[in-house]
């Protein structure tokens, strides 16, 4: 198999211990962990109540509440982390909007299935 190159012209990060590249790498060379009480959903009939979720996120730092209410969670991480790479590789035009239309969501979690094709329909 031949091996074929690849560059990274820039990062994103959204990771439990820290929201961007900058600060999860300082999260990392720290050794701090991201696990934390589980906050997204009521874990009380569970017997693991521990988690690495996003800490001190907010999605309307990032994107318009409107535009954000159209989009599933996993969607507006996509963006607000593809947003920082282009940024960082210097690719960023000032609306970050119009760089929406290349980027493409396959992943959707089972809870958003339901209510997303209620709206289709």
């Amino acid at each position: 198999m031949q091996l074929k190159r690849v560059v990274v012209t820039g990062l994103g990060a959204l990771t439990p211990i820290g929201n961007t590249v900058q600060e999860y790498w300082d999260g990392l060379m720290a050794g701090k962990s991201g696990a934390a009480p589980i906050k997204q959903f009521d874990a009380a009939l569970f017997k693991t109540q521990f988690a690495c979720e996003l800490k001190d996120f907010n999605v309307e730092d990032h994107i318009d509440k409107k535009e954000a209410r159209k989009l599933d969670q996993f969607s507006q991480y996509a963006i607000v982390t593809a947003t920082e790479a282009m940024a960082d590789a210097a690719l960023l035009e000032p609306k970050p909007r119009s760089h929406w239309r290349y980027l493409g969501f396959g992943c959707r979690r089972p809870q958003d299935i339901p209510r997303r094709s209620q709206r289709i329909l």
